[in-house]
């Protein structure tokens, strides 16, 4: 018989069964233990909220020793790497496009000639909008650079062009998202964040759900092939998450006014192969996952590593080249470069072809590890 007082000897046997339990179940002791870490690494050293040595093209109609001395002072501010020179405007264009370049500067023809008379000529700093948060430092910082850029150059041209203010006027485009917002670049990641969070848990859950249950021998006593049975089983979450993705474009369309402005046919074909990695990672955790509690931990053990290099949250360029390699192994960071070019860029199939090579071959790894685990569960 139990007796009605308050036993610390049972109380300490309860605590160290519970104590064995955790420690015999795996995942949970992983998620326990690593995901402080990994946490710890990618806010301490991959997270950075001011990117700097942003990509930048530079266009120069005039090459001159003002020109250097000017492009040298961007240079100097930490935000712009020049990486590219192309001839033309329309080159520079398409570098930004794709996503090549963050920044582009043009020099306009005769700006020595113009400046020299005190014409005040214009540099134009075209920026990709797309991402507000990556560029406000890296525009901040040429904001007052015509005032300091030159006056040593400028010395020797008399005194005269000293008390004219400013020798050159910049001026800043904010390109695909003139008014810089937030909701433009959040919403179509979103889309992509959505997708990722809603089919691999799903999918893990669903067929755990199903060995845990017992009724998985059911399915492998039917005669279906293993490759028939798991196209069987995600087909409705397919469904689930197109309907997810039109549902948020056309509320947010009509909310916030957010463009599409790229070919719709183009999108879906993206999504699909996004779709598809997804469902195939959710696969491969549930042939790891021995009930439904172990197949959420894997998912989430999965999720925030994913969402947090993915730049989603945080400028892709900002973090550290290790980061950026880490991310760009995970289908949602191709995803967002996708649904953020096609709805606020509109750029064509050969702008985003790496990123669906990249998602595509994802897809191909992990969907022959999720075959090869299921036929492992089978025999």
């Amino acid at each position: 018989m139990i007796s009605g007082k308050f036993s610390l000897q049972r109380m300490r046997a309860l605590i160290i069964k519970e104590f064995i339990q955790i420690l015999r179940d795996r995942s949970t002791f992983g998620i326990i233990f690593m995901m402080p870490i990994i946490q710890l690494m990618i806010y301490g050293y991959a997270i950075n909220t001011n990117p700097k040595h942003l990509p930048t093209a530079v266009v120069m109609a005039d090459d001159s020793l003002y020109v250097r001395s000017l492009t040298a002072a961007m240079q100097n501010t930490g935000y712009f790497s020049f990486t590219d020179f192309p001839p033309t405007v329309a080159e520079a264009e398409d570098l930004m496009a794709k996503g090549d370049v963050q920044f582009i500067i043009e020099i306009p023809q005769n700006f020595s000639r113009d400046l020299l008379r005190g014409e005040h000529p214009d540099v134009l700093v075209v920026a990709d909008a797309t991402d507000p948060v990556a560029i406000g430092n890296a525009i901040s910082s040429v904001a007052h650079i015509n005032t300091t850029a030159l006056s040593r150059d400028l010395e020797k041209a008399g005194d005269a062009l000293q008390t004219r203010g400013p020798p050159f006027t910049i001026k800043v485009h904010n390109r695909y998202n003139p008014e810089g917002l937030t909701a433009y670049n959040i919403v179509p990641g979103l889309i992509g964040l959505l997708l990722n969070m809603t089919l691999i848990s799903m999918t893990a859950v669903a067929i755990t759900r199903e060995r845990e249950r017992g009724t998985l021998e059911n399915l492998l006593a039917m005669p279906a092939r293993p490759f028939e049975v798991m196209i069987g089983k995600i087909t409705p979450f397919i469904i689930i998450a197109y309907m997810q993705a039109a549902v948020i474009l056309i509320v947010s369309h009509i909310l916030f006014g957010l463009p599409i402005e790229g070919s719709l046919l183009l999108l879906i074909f993206g999504l699909s192969i996004y779709i598809a990695a997804n469902l195939a990672i959710g696969f491969t955790i549930s042939t790891f996952a021995t009930n439904q509690l172990q197949a959420m931990q894997m998912t989430f053990f999965y999720f925030l590593p994913s969402l947090l290099l993915s730049g989603f949250l945080f400028p892709f360029r900002g973090m550290p080249l290790w980061a950026q390699y880490l991310g760009n192994a995970f289908p949602i960071t191709h995803a967002l470069r996708i649904l953020r070019g096609l709805v606020l860029k509109g750029i064509g199939l050969h702008h985003i072809a790496a990123d669906l090579w990249a998602m595509a071959a994802a897809l191909v790894v992990v969907g022959y590890i999720a075959m090869k685990r299921y036929r492992e569960t089978i025999d």
